[in-house]
């Protein structure tokens, strides 16, 4: 009788640990995230709703503001702008972030692209992205300011300021000052802001989530929802389609955020 004790307890107290354990083992790990606005906005604006959110939730969250916001007018040029997004990205982890995903609306959401090309993070997060500086529009658009720049650059004249376009679908052109070399940097066509060659050198490794709202923009929608299709497989890539306008898409979309970044950080 007392040996039958003895073996019923051992066997409790190692389901017990062993279940305790898978607990331990399932429970999600702490989360980061870098979120950035869209052309011309703020943190304050259409990702304000998206980074209280997911804070409410528990993430720690940096809500940055990017050189294209409206007040920076590209202050600082490509690699300047990831090297401050590798900035908060560290900062999370030192406040205990265990996963760091990285996600962007609009002009945002096309950074976001490119960053994955060269850095590594948990996950990204595409939402409408935006602002493909390869597209016809943008090369009808902006084309002869591009090679203003240029001409700048090799005038020897690349780091003094001077008064470019930059455009938005919605709201036309408008003027930007900066220096030829950071203008350059930001909307040379074969540069870091072409959408198609950013998938292609998309790290396979690094899972996304693609957001492309029902009612955005039509030229955003007849894009993207194609260039999903391209995206390097990985089975934990995803595409959302939120019932919502351009602007409204971080808000529309903070739920299935949560919802897919709690599954890649429980894997």
């Amino acid at each position: 009788m007392r040996t039958s004790f003895k073996l019923w307890l051992a066997l409790t107290l190692c389901l017990t640990g062993a279940a305790f354990t898978a607990g331990v083992q399932a429970a999600p790990a702490k989360m980061g995230i870098v979120i950035m606005h869209g052309k011309g906005g703020s943190p304050t604006r259409f990702v304000s709703d998206l980074a209280d959110y997911l804070s409410d939730k528990g993430y720690l969250v940096a809500n940055l503001e990017m050189p294209w916001s409206g007040k920076r007018e590209y202050d600082v040029d490509v690699s300047g702008a990831e090297d401050e997004v590798e900035a908060a990205m560290t900062k999370l982890r030192h406040q205990g972030a265990q996963k760091v995903f990285v996600a962007g609306h609009s002009q945002g959401g096309l950074f976001t692209l490119y960053f994955g090309t060269k850095h590594s993070a948990d996950g990204l997060i595409c939402i409408a992205p935006g602002g493909n500086v390869a597209s016809s529009l943008f090369q009808e658009k902006l084309g002869d300011d591009v090679a203003h720049a240029q001409k700048l650059i090799a005038d020897g004249k690349g780091n003094e300021k001077a008064s470019f376009s930059d455009y938005e679908g919605s709201k036309g052109k408008t003027s930007v000052s900066t220096t030829p070399a950071i203008y350059f940097s930001w909307f040379d066509p074969e540069g870091a802001m072409n959408m198609v060659k950013d998938i292609r050198r998309l790290k396979p490794e690094t899972p996304m989530l693609w957001i492309v709202p029902t009612h955005d923009y039509p030229g955003l929608k007849k894009a993207n929802l194609p260039l999903f299709e391209k995206l390097p497989s990985n089975p934990n890539t995803r595409l959302y389609e939120p019932s919502s306008d351009h602007v409204g898409s971080p808000s529309a979309s903070r739920e299935e955020i949560l919802r897919w970044t709690t599954e890649i950080s429980s894997r």
